[in-house]
């Protein structure tokens, strides 16, 4: 217990030095002093200041959300499926998810709906709608009311992601060329459009996601023993399942409405955080997640020169590797 609450002391303070250093990075070469003076005494007249609360800032705290974000969710789902391949992008939630997204920025570049709160809270909306379908899809073909199956789980959540995927895809086909160009940049993952009007309702929904999946984490911890055992021990198997399920696809929707597509980070930080420390904890895979995420997007900012690098393509190079060797490893074993 006391290597567990220094453990997560850590990963809280290496968080912090994260988000502090990755202030740092970008086009305007910014030094460790100027990002702390900025930060301990902002001042809206001085354009380093500016460069530091308003255009980084944001960006890093979004960066730090959807790592927290969809690290939580790749744990979760790994629990409740018992299935370690288990991720909101191989899911089908994360496509879902876009799915919903992309119908919605169809429609309101179609009408002429310009950026704002309600169009933050329509494409949301969408999303959700959309990764909440891909979850009641996989849980029908892998069988609701059955012993879930671990290889039918995947497949059909691979297969849900191409079916959304390739339906996405069609809509961008008819879309009009604008809009079909800035889904498309959107798509792959990036947080260049973060600012502090965006971050309230991202931060609200993914903070009260977590506590809810932190209430019920005896019970999620639960369904590990099997649905039978789980049942005798008095948890509503079936409505937990799902509501667990729909939670992460509200995490998700989220998420991919403001940052677009950005996979395999839940399928990794819970890996990494078990190797590593020998530990299952929600909020450990959180922590490193949120790290995870922050030197993701300085590596985006800084691979290049004059351009900035989705970050969706660097986590999913990363990620196709990792999974590459977790299955050479389950077959090796």
């Amino acid at each position: 217990m006391k290597n567990a609450t220094v453990i997560h002391i850590t990963g809280l303070m290496l968080l912090l030095i994260s988000v502090f250093f990755s202030l740092s990075f970008g086009s305007v070469t910014t030094s460790l002093i100027d990002v702390w003076h900025a930060v301990s005494a902002p001042s809206s007249s001085d354009l380093l200041n500016r460069i530091v609360m308003d255009l980084r800032l944001p960006r890093v705290l979004l960066a730090l959300l959807a790592g927290v974000g969809l690290a939580i969710t790749g744990h979760t789902l790994q629990t409740v499926t018992r299935n370690s391949l288990a991720d909101p992008y191989l899911f089908g939630i994360s496509s879902g998810a876009s799915f919903g997204a992309v119908i919605f920025t169809i429609l309101a570049s179609s009408v002429g709906v310009s950026a704002s709160i309600a169009a933050s809270l329509g494409i949301t909306a969408f999303a959700f709608v959309g990764a909440a379908a891909s979850v009641f899809l996989v849980l029908i073909l892998a069988g609701v009311h059955q012993q879930l199956q671990v290889e039918r789980m995947l497949l059909s959540g691979v297969a849900i992601s191409f079916m959304f995927s390739a339906f996405s895809s069609l809509l961008l086909y008819f879309a009009q060329p604008q809009a079909a160009a800035s889904v498309l940049f959107w798509g792959l993952g990036s947080f260049t459009q973060a600012s502090w009007d965006m971050m309230l309702w991202p931060t609200l929904v993914v903070s009260a996601s977590i506590l809810v999946l932190r209430l019920v984490q005896p019970w999620i911890n639960a369904l590990q023993l099997g649905d039978e055992t789980a049942q005798t021990l008095g948890v509503p198997v079936q409505k937990l399942r799902l509501g667990v399920l729909l939670v992460c696809s509200l995490i998700t929707a989220v998420l991919v409405a403001n940052c677009g597509g950005i996979g395999f980070v839940g399928l990794m930080i819970p890996h990494l955080v078990r190797m590593l420390f020998q530990s299952n904890s929600l909020l450990l895979s959180g922590l490193f997640g949120g790290i995870f995420m922050v030197w993701v997007d300085v590596l985006a900012r800084i691979a290049l020169p004059s351009q900035e690098l989705p970050v969706g393509i660097i986590t999913t190079a990363l990620g196709s590797v990792f999974f590459i060797g977790i299955m050479s490893k389950k077959n090796k074993n």
